[in-house]
């Protein structure tokens, strides 16, 4: 990578952690009188990306400088996982969570690495329903579930 571009990335990220725990302490610290309240997850990741950002300014100096030849960008396979990227949040409303994150990983794993489709399937699907399972079930989040013509 560029030195120059990742240690501004790093002050970047830097202060977007910042910003998260700054944030999170006017978000109320507990729900219901519970141990665990709303702040701690952006209170987390906040500080999680201060220090990722912090190793990655410090990784920056220790840098070798080597001369690397210029690769040409896949201009292809980025249009084609934007594409997919915006068609999942316009469709995820509509055909609920399980069948536009399969989908878009499919694409996404099939755009980055032709073939393999037995592999691709079962980790987008073991993905989609875990994660789904995992977050509306146990943790009682709430996801977009089937769509109603499903049945």
């Amino acid at each position: 990578m560029s030195k120059t571009f990742d240690r501004y990335a790093s002050l970047i990220f830097l202060a977007i952690g910042i910003l998260f725990v700054v944030g999170s302490r006017s978000i109320s610290a507990s729900a219901y009188g519970s141990e665990v309240g709303p702040d701690i997850f952006p209170l987390g990741l906040g500080s999680l990306l201060v220090l990722l950002s912090l190793r990655l300014f410090y990784e920056t100096f220790r840098y070798r400088h080597v001369q690397k030849e210029k690769g040409t960008l896949d201009y292809k396979r980025f249009l084609i996982i934007l594409a997919a990227a915006i068609l999942y949040a316009l469709l995820l409303e509509e055909i609920g969570y399980i069948i536009s994150t399969f989908l878009f990983l499919t694409i996404g794993f099939q755009t980055m690495q032709k073939g393999k489709w037995l592999s691709t399937l079962l980790i987008a699907g073991a993905f989609s329903i875990g994660i789904y399972l995992i977050y509306v079930k146990l943790l009682e989040g709430s996801l977009p579930g089937l769509p109603g013509w499903l049945g």
